[in-house]
């Protein structure tokens, strides 16, 4: 198959969260299986040079803005059997930011979207299928189907939108994406593009999209109810027959203690011996008592209430009267700056805390740490348990989202499990649970170790995902053919300049 990931990150290059690991890994996945994939992103100033100085020039072109005429510049990168494509226009993406700070976003990414569709022709790349990710380029499905599906080169091409957060939605006034966009009137009725008055690049793309993917089963089915649908629940409910949860996987060769450069000393499921080193060298590097016998929890990760750090803030007294070492790692919210900076300095050589993004140390805390806390309000899949447990530290998390579907609560009279887990969204309830695992922890070496075992030998691998994304590609034209090419009645569609 042919296939386009249009999203506004991907690691190698540049990475802001999840998106940009999904996006980076899923394509090579692909590739290697055979299929023409190729990545489009914006070509940020954030992004190395060493991956800047092997772009070459494909080709430039105009994009139709309303009243302006911007340049796009199209360059590439072949990688790892994935042509990448990089969007170059110096205005909207060589800026000292990635997302949020210039009050255009709609703009920068109204004309990310454009531009994908314009480039096709030009590049000589006509997909089966544009796989869209997140709300900056959640207008892509949308102009296919209003603006460009009566041409005959875009007729075929299906789309698949990805929801990574549904929090994040790309909501902006009407009137300045109708001036960027060209979106006439009577496409801003609750129906199609409206949205409380609004326009959201998301609920586009969750109306114009043939099929809608998240990131984990119990995402999908969380998400079409009020609590944790966002005020779409309504819209991904009608759309729940074309709505799948297909759960993220991690590199697993980045991700391996047995050969991790990182560490201080590697290791593996037959010989764990390795850990209790890396244990040291963390406790030595982040200024902790240096105590074999100490649990470390860890937490890597963005500091904000999402990830459910207003528990942590509740009880975290509690927690360390149970002689414990804290370990965090993360950027995000003034608060929590402010909670942990003052942890340290009340818990000296118990409580150490790094604000920034620190690829290298997040290896380290992952190897180091014995238990792993995450202890999310929601979580569409979440990362960081399956790497902690690649890791053999065993994951303390609530029960939602992927983490829900990755993390089985020790059962002890089954000897079933590989974590600990809670439900209700409480903080002593998370206290409650932190003390049953560290009551295993102590008491129970035997059950610990089998823990952590059980965690290393999941297979976490892209390797299923890959699987179940390419049966939904295909089964977009399985139903093709069944049905007939059922298009959807759309306004008298509008003529598109798509560069010369």
């Amino acid at each position: 198959m042919k296939i386009l990931f249009a999203a506004s990150e991907s690691v190698p290059f540049v990475k802001t969260g999840g998106l940009a690991d999904v996006v980076g890994a899923l394509a090579p996945v692909l590739a290697g299986q055979g299929h023409d994939v190729r990545v489009i992103i914006p070509e940020f100033g954030a992004i190395p040079h060493e991956y800047l100085s092997q772009l070459s020039h494909v080709c430039d072109f105009e994009v139709q803005l309303g009243w302006r005429r911007q340049y796009c510049g199209i360059e590439k990168l072949e990688k790892d059997g994935v042509v990448w494509y990089f969007m170059d226009n110096k205005y909207y993406f060589g800026r000292p930011y990635i997302y949020g700070m210039g009050g255009d976003e709609y703009e920068r990414f109204g004309f990310f979207c454009r531009s994908v569709l314009n480039m096709l022709p030009l590049v000589d790349f006509q997909p089966d299928v544009i796989h869209a990710h997140d709300w900056q380029s959640g207008m892509i499905p949308a102009l296919l189907k209003i603006q460009y599906a009566h041409l005959p080169f875009y007729s075929d091409i299906k789309t698949v939108f990805t929801i990574h957060n549904l929090q994040y939605q790309g909501i902006f006034g009407i009137r300045e994406v109708q001036d960027v966009l060209g979106l006439g009137d009577s496409l801003w009725t609750e129906d199609k593009l409206e949205c409380f008055g609004c326009a959201n690049f998301m609920k586009a793309a969750l109306v114009y999209s043939d099929l809608i993917t998240t990131v984990s089963p119990s995402y999908a089915e969380e998400i079409q109810t009020a609590y944790y649908g966002e005020r779409l629940d309504g819209l991904l409910r009608s759309r729940r027959e074309d709505l799948r949860g297909v759960l993220n996987g991690i590199d697993m060769e980045d991700y391996n203690p047995v050969t991790d450069p990182r560490i201080a000393q590697n290791y593996g499921i037959q010989d764990l011996a390795g850990k209790a080193v890396c244990k040291k060298a963390l406790q030595e590097e982040l200024g902790l008592d240096v105590r074999e016998d100490v649990p470390i929890i860890g937490m890597v990760g963005r500091l904000s209430n999402q990830k459910g750090l207003d528990l942590v803030d509740y009880v975290i007294t509690d927690i360390m009267r149970q002689d414990v070492q804290l370990v965090v790692l993360g950027m995000g919210e003034g608060r929590y700056f402010n909670l942990f900076s003052w942890a340290e300095g009340e818990y000296k050589g118990r409580v150490a805390a790094r604000f920034t993004m620190d690829h290298t140390l997040a290896h380290k805390i992952y190897a180091g740490s014995d238990m792993f806390l995450m202890p999310s309000q929601f979580e569409p899949c979440g990362l960081s348990q399956m790497i902690a447990m690649r890791y053999g530290s065993v994951p303390i998390v609530r029960e939602t989202g992927g983490l829900r579907d990755t993390v089985l609560s020790y059962n002890e009279f089954k000897d079933e499990g590989n974590g600990f887990s809670f439900f209700n969204y409480n903080a002593h309830d998370m206290l409650h649970v932190i003390e049953r695992a560290i009551g295993y922890y102590r008491n129970r070496k035997d059950i610990w170790l089998s823990l952590q075992k059980r965690g290393m030998s999941g297979d976490y691998s892209w390797t299923h995902s890959a699987a179940e994304y390419l049966k939904l590609y295909k089964g977009l034209f399985e139903e093709k053919k069944e049905n007939g090419d059922k298009k959807t009645e759309e306004e008298n569609p509008v003529v598109v300049d798509i560069g010369n």
